[in-house]
């Protein structure tokens, strides 16, 4: 959910970028790049590893803090980018990424359900933020809150 968030704002909070040709093999990166325990960073030119992933002490970590989740093995030419994430734009994210969890079947319904005193019906949304279906988004809830991150789309 970071990475999508990151987009979504068009900002990285880059801190240094390390070009080069790099290796990933069995879960590490060579040349090493410099980075702090905790910290994130972004894959940029790679194959099979393009995304944001976090250094941990017991490996590497996608950017959902799953263990080492999307790292295959290769060799590329591209960028490994140092983050530096705010603590604030990490507690926002765990914010969405939970209001994700707690309403995707209404989210990706074609239907609006409605029920009372016993009864209930649906009713095929309307044109709206999701793709046409009429139904609120992350992006419609959270949007004004990460506004003050986002960068002009160049």
């Amino acid at each position: 959910m970071l990475q999508e968030v990151l987009e979504y704002i068009h900002n990285y909070f880059r801190k240094e970028s390390h070009q080069g040709t790099f290796t990933i093999s069995d879960g590490a990166i060579s040349p090493a790049v410099s980075l702090k325990e905790g910290q994130r960073f972004w894959i940029i030119g790679s194959d099979l590893n393009d995304g944001v992933y976090t250094l941990r002490a017991d490996g590497i970590r996608d950017d959902d803090d799953n263990e080492a989740a999307g790292l295959h093995d290769e060799t590329f030419a591209g960028t490994i980018c140092a983050l530096g994430v705010p603590p604030a734009v990490l507690a926002l994210t765990a914010e969405i990424s939970e209001w994700v969890a707690n309403n995707s079947d209404a989210v990706n319904s074609p239907f609006q359900s409605e029920s009372f005193n016993g009864y209930s019906y649906s009713l095929k949304s309307g044109t709206g933020t999701n793709g046409g279906s009429g139904q609120l988004t992350w992006r419609d809830i959270f949007g004004k809150r990460l506004e003050r991150w986002r960068k002009p789309y160049v």
